[in-house]
Parts: C-alpha cells; sequence; structure tokens
C-alpha cells in the first residue's frame, strides 16, 4: 500500500451537510506524508464545500472523483500534467464504490456548480462563500435612508458631547441715543468748519455723545469720555480742536512744530484719525497734520518732523522712540493732549510709554487741555485720569449712568456697556470638530443671499488668521468678485506696514467682503457698511467683547453678531449676561442647513437613486463632504500641513492665556485634542501637542500669541 500513493475513498465519507470527509485509514512512509502536505491544500475534498477555496480556472470541479489508480508514487505538483476539464461528472458513469459501507448515488448530495465553487452566485445562503456586498440592511450604513450612497459621517457628528440648552436671560441692556436733534452749526462754529462737516463727512446732526463733549472742550475743560464704540467719538474732540487751533493768532505755522498730540493703540486708528482730521482741515490749509506709527521707516518721519508737523498722529512706542532719538521733535507749543482709546493702550503694554510721553510733555509745556476717550471706562483708565486730568467733566451716555463723575468701583470693569440699539447679537454651540465646517457654512450661506455682506470674522493669533485665509480662499468656490468687492482679506501684527494699509483701506471702500483679522480691528476703526461680526473664539473679556461687535450696528445702522462657542465654554454666555450682554441662541442644524443650496457639495448618485432630500441626513453628508475637502487640502501638502499644525499650536496657547477669572469655562484640560485638530483639517493630532496641557502657567505666559 505504500506505494500507492494517497487514495481518498469518498464513498465511506458520511456526506452530511458542511462536516468534513472522512479519509480512507491508509498507513503511510515519511516521503508520501511529506508529498501528502504539500498536496493537502490541493484536496477540495478534506474541507467542506462551503469553506473550499475557488479552485484553479482551468479545474471547474475538485479533482478527486473516486479511487485513484495504483501508482508508483504520487508525482511533484510543478510536473504533474493538469487534467483536461471534462466537466461534472455524471452519478450514472461514477466508478462503483467499494463493497464496505457504500453510499447510493441517490443518496449523495449533489456537488455544487461551479459558479457556486467562484463564489459568484450571490443568491447563495452561505455567506463566507459570497464575497460580493449585500444589499440587505445589514450590509447598509445604518443612518444611510434607502437609495441613497454611502457617505461616512461618524467621524465628524459621532463621540461629540451633547450640546446644551442655552436659555436666553431677560437682561435690561444698556442703551445709548446716538443721534441728538441739535445741528453742528448750532455751536458757533467757523462757517467753514461747519460747511465741511455738512458736505464732506455729511454730518449735519450731532450724535449724543458730540453735543455733550463738544461744548465742554469749546470751554477748555479737560474731559474723561465714556461711549460705545461707533458713537463719533473722534469728532467729538476733533470739531474742537480744529476750531481752536484755526483761531490761534498770529495764524500757526508749520515750523511750530505740535499743537496738539493725540495718542492712539493701533496703526490702523492712526491712519484713520489722520484721514478724519486731514478732511476737518480742509479749510485751514495751513495746519498741517502728520502720523507716526511703527512700520514705517524712521528717515522719513524725522524728515517731516523736521519740516513740522501741527497736529502729530501717534502710536505711543514710535513717538517715545522718537522722544529718545530725534532732536528736532520738541513740545513746547502744546496746547492738547488726546488719548484715543486709553483702556486699549493700556492693555497692549503702554503704561510705561504713557509715563514717559507725559513726562516729556510736562517738561515743555506748561498749560495745556486734557481728553481722555474710552468705550468702557477700566480702573486703568481711571488711574490715568487722576494723573493727566485736571478737575475733568466726565461724560458718560448711557441711560443708567447720568452725568456727572463716577466712582471708581462704578467705572470698573464689572459695569454694563452701552450697546448700539440696532445690534443683534447670537451665539451658536457646536462641537470643536465642527467648529469649521459650521463657520464655512456660515460665510457661504451670507454670501449667497442679496445683498451680499461686509463680514469680519475674528480670531485670537496671526497663525490662525494666516491659516484659514490660506484654508477658506482655497476651499471656498466664491465667486470673484467685481471692484467694489473682496472675497477674502487678511490684517493682523505680523504683516509689513504697507501691506497692512492696502487691505485696511481696501476693505474700507469695498461695498461687500470678509475681513479675517486679529484685534488689531477691535478697537476705533470705522469700516462702513460693515454687517456681521463673527467671532471664531470668545474674547477674554466683555470689554474686548463689546469692541469687536461694535465695528458692527455704527451711527444708527443695523448690524449683527455671532459668537461660536463649543460645549465646554457654553457658561461664557453668563458672563456676557453678567455684564447686561443679552444674545440669542442659533441652532447648529440652521447654519449647516446652507450647505444644501452649495453645488460644489453635491453628492453624485446612480441612476436608480432617489434624489436628495433636505433632512438632517443630507446635511451631514454635505457637511462630512466639506470637512474631507479641507482635509484633502491641508494633507496634500507639507506647507499647508504645517500652516495647521501651526495654527492648531498658537489656539492652544492662546487658550492658556485667558484670564483667572475665566480659567474655569477656558481651560486647556477641557480640550479634546483629536477633536480641535480635525477643526484645523487635521486627521489626527500631533503627537508634539500632548506637552503643551501640563506646561506651567508662566512659561504659557510667555508663548502668549502675537496679535
Amino acid at each position: 500500500m505504500g506505494d500507492q500513493g494517497l487514495i481518498l475513498n469518498i464513498s465511506e465519507a458520511p456526506v452530511k451537510g458542511n462536516k468534513k470527509f472522512q479519509k480512507a485509514q491508509q498507513p503511510r512512509g515519511k516521503w508520501q506524508n511529506r508529498k501528502a502536505l504539500k498536496r493537502k491544500s490541493q484536496q477540495s475534498s478534506e474541507a467542506p464545500l462551503s469553506k473550499r477555496p475557488a479552485p484553479p480556472s482551468k479545474q471547474a470541479v475538485p479533482p478527486a472523483k473516486g479511487p485513484t489508480p495504483p501508482s508508483k508514487g504520487p508525482a511533484p505538483p510543478s510536473k504533474r500534467p493538469a487534467p483536461p476539464f471534462k466537466g461534472p461528472v455524471p452519478p450514472s458513469k461514477r466508478p462503483a464504490p467499494p463493497p464496505k459501507g457504500p453510499v447510493p448515488p441517490s443518496k449523495r448530495p449533489a456537488p455544487p456548480a461551479s459558479s457556486e465553487i467562484h463564489g459568484n452566485n450571490k443568491s447563495s445562503k452561505n455567506p463566507k462563500a459570497d464575497p460580493s456586498p449585500k444589499k440587505g440592511p445589514a450590509g447598509r450604513n445604518e443612518e444611510r435612508p434607502k437609495g441613497r450612497p454611502a457617505v461616512k459621517t461618524s467621524s465628524l457628528f459621532k463621540n461629540n458631547p451633547e450640546l446644551p440648552d442655552i436659555e436666553r436671560s431677560e437682561v435690561k441692556q444698556v442703551q445709548e441715543k446716538v443721534f441728538s436733534s441739535d445741528s453742528f452749526s448750532e455751536l458757533g462754529l467757523h462757517p467753514h468748519l461747519v460747511a465741511t462737516l455738512t458736505n464732506v463727512l455729511e454730518m449735519s446732526r450731532m450724535t449724543s455723545v458730540q453735543k455733550m463733549t463738544i461744548p465742554a472742550l469749546l470751554s477748555g475743560r479737560d474731559a474723561l469720555v465714556r461711549s460705545q464704540t461707533g458713537s463719533g467719538k473722534t469728532l467729538a474732540y476733533g470739531v474742537p480742536l480744529v476750531q481752536g487751533l484755526q483761531g490761534v493768532a498770529p495764524k500757526i505755522q508749520r515750523s511750530d512744530g505740535p499743537y496738539a498730540l493725540i495718542l492712539v493703540p493701533t496703526r490702523e486708528l492712526a491712519l484713520q484719525t489722520f484721514t478724519t482730521i486731514q478732511k476737518l482741515l480742509k479749510p485751514f490749509m495751513w495746519i498741517v497734520p502728520g502720523v507716526l506709527m511703527g512700520g514705517e521707516k524712521r528717515k522719513s518721519e524725522k524728515a517731516r518732523l523736521r519740516k513740522g508737523i501741527n497736529i502729530l498722529i501717534s502710536t505711543p512706542g514710535r513717538l517715545v522712540d522718537h522722544i529718545k532719538s530725534t532732536k528736532s521733535i520738541h513740545f513746547t507749543h502744546i496746547r492738547w493732549l488726546i488719548v484715543d482709546e486709553a483702556d486699549r493702550i493700556l492693555d497692549l503694554g503702554f503704561e510705561k510709554d504713557l509715563t514717559t510721553i507725559l513726562n516729556a510733555l510736562n517738561s515743555q509745556s506748561e498749560r495745556r487741555q486734557n481728553v481722555l476717550l474710552s468705550a468702557t471706562l477700566t480702573q486703568g483708565v481711571t488711574r490715568l485720569a487722576d494723573i493727566s486730568l485736571q478737575n475733568p467733566l466726565t461724560v458718560t451716555v448711557a441711560e443708567d449712568s447720568g452725568n456727572g463723575s463716577r466712582s471708581e468701583q462704578e467705572a470698573a470693569d464689572t459695569s454694563g456697556f452701552a450697546m448700539p440699539e440696532k445690534l443683534h447679537q447670537h451665539t451658536v454651540v457646536v462641537p470643536s470638530k465642527l467648529k469649521l465646517v459650521t463657520l464655512s457654512a456660515f460665510i457661504l450661506g451670507k454670501w449667497k443671499s442679496d445683498p451680499k455682506p461686509k463680514m469680519i470674522v475674528f480670531f485670537p493669533s496671526c497663525e490662525l488668521v494666516e491659516f484659514h485665509h490660506m484654508l477658506l480662499r482655497h476651499v471656498l468656490p466664491l465667486p470673484s468678485p467685481p471692484k467694489d468687492q473682496a472675497v477674502f482679506l487678511r490684517l493682523h501684527g505680523n504683516m509689513e506696514q504697507e501691506e497692512r494699509t492696502e487691505v485696511f483701506q481696501q476693505f474700507t471702500v469695498a461695498r461687500a467682503g470678509i475681513l479675517l483679522c486679529t484685534d488689531v480691528a477691535a478697537r476705533g476703526l470705522d469700516l462702513p457698511q460693515v454687517t456681521w461680526i463673527v467671532q471664531y473664539n470668545a474674547p477674554a473679556s466683555a470689554a474686548e467683547y463689546i469692541h469687536r461687535v461694535g465695528r458692527t450696528a455704527r451711527l444708527d445702522a443695523r448690524g449683527s453678531s455671532l459668537l461660536i462657542l463649543i460645549p465646554s465654554e457654553a457658561e461664557y454666555i453668563q458672563t456676557l449676561v453678567n455684564h447686561k450682554i443679552s444674545v440669542s441662541e442659533m441652532k447648529m442644524e440652521e447654519i449647516l442647513s446652507n450647505l444644501l443650496q452649495q453645488d460644489f457639495l453635491i453628492i453624485k448618485r446612480g441612476k436608480h437613486q432617489r434624489a436628495e432630500t433636505p433632512d438632517p441626513q443630507a446635511v451631514r453628508e454635505r457637511a462630512t463632504v466639506l470637512q474631507t475637502k479641507f482635509e484633502d487640502y491641508v494633507h496634500a501638502s507639507a506647507e499647508a500641513s504645517l500652516s495647521a499644525k501651526n495654527a492648531l499650536q498658537s489656539y492652544i496657547r492662546s487658550y492658556a492665556t485667558y484670564p483667572k477669572n475665566l480659567k474655569h469655562i477656558f481651560h486647556i484640560r477641557s480640550l479634546h485634542l483629536g477633536h480641535v485638530a480635525k477643526s484645523f483639517g487635521l486627521r489626527d493630532a500631533p503627537q508634539n501637542l500632548s506637552h503643551q496641557l501640563g506646561g506651567n502657567s508662566k512659561k504659557q505666559k510667555a508663548m502668549k500669541p502675537k496679535r
């Protein structure tokens, strides 16, 4: 028997269901056992039909059909000739089985058809023998209605924290009447100045703060002015300043140097103030205004100072630089000192520079008129007023404030803020993973509407502005605008001054556009016709919130704002309520539904599949498609990926700079880094981010992002 090779007795094997065929008990030699192991994978009769691998294409049925004739030994598989294909052998033509326990052919189960062996029969009841996808419910996405192609949504809409319910508190906001019934002609101003206000600046009636401030300043008194942003504070001091200087006798000469010094916190506000003063001086050409600010060439500024500047507008840092290094600058003729946005100047750390400037003025001028202006009165502003103002008149226009002096406690940051009457404030709470998609859906929805918006989006750092400017303008297919529109512009402190000036001027004259910026655009800037303010991250204080939303609804115009929060930050709304700021909730689903109107997010469907319906699942599918486009762009190049990682790191650093009184709301340990990374188009959080969660507070303060 050892020389007859391997013999399988099929007739003795109990062929029932999926049980294995029994091998004939035949003695084997060592060589035969080794060969049998090599041939084991080819003997399909040793495994159930349902688990058999598909045989080679030349062989449609298992090779074992009956007893193998005796031979000298099995040939190696590589030298064995392939048997000719003859198709299945009918039971009637099969050789008779051995006499021991034969199984009649009539009771033997029919062998599977060729298509079943190869797994081509989709109706097979055996799932392991049918590798093709099923059409039944088990093989379909549970969230996908019938007839809709599979779009994975689990990574974006699952495993998110529950969104809290936001209840709008009944808050009586501090209101401020913007315009009065009085006109500039009633103030006894120079006729040319009144004509300039009417014809050039198109201002005939005074605002409330102008009505209260201009007469006081014309009388020569110091003043501390508190009024809502966008209420016309620049003209409140600009009109009496020009009225006073045009009447100086003998006439002011350019070579006399500065008669008035106006300090502002940012370069953009310096340019804006310079433009306004320049318009007021049109009838009085002998009075020369000038501006000093960082980013400009010192050499050209020194040349202008030598020629003479009568109304000097400057940022504190650059003025101190010239006081220390420029011999031609002097203040012997100074009659006015005006500190605009005083609270912001102190917030930016210019307190020492202000001290240096005040010392220089005190040493060279005996008497001058001092004016401090701010939308908020903080304790720092109150201290500055104590050392720089003499018997000041405190001007507050808010309805619940009244006139006259206020105590330090009342002037503290915990008081209510005057809000524009026609400003509509909203907030939306979204999971971290959906922040980017929600912002994009909001922009797309507003840009689709007619008329198109003029929108400002605030971010906490320069890196976030750069990243989102790159990402949104490449992924969102907003059409090329006409000359009076600008789709995406950016503005932050790391830009060259020439570029900052160009962007500021371009957005100022644009009828519609989207400006991505840091807080450099949050103070004092008068950007006409801004319709929406979006805050992508919550500001560090209610005062910053006021200044941001104050870029819209200016001078009694209409405007709206949107604050985007994640679930762990929802308590911030109560902080705003404590400052008498009332916001209404906007639902995330409402914003995301704008994606249904975007053709570039249409999902291709088959001929026999139902058309898309505006249901929540369709919105989720569109959101997932948009998120995929963001991720594909971020991971398509090393530059985009690096920008996303830098922006993510900057976001975490900015999170560590929230003040102590807000740490219970904004704490970096409450962030899910994987979810946050998703909002930057990253599929996974970079490994080097985890150390930032455990850094000490001193190091985190030193890493405060630049704005």
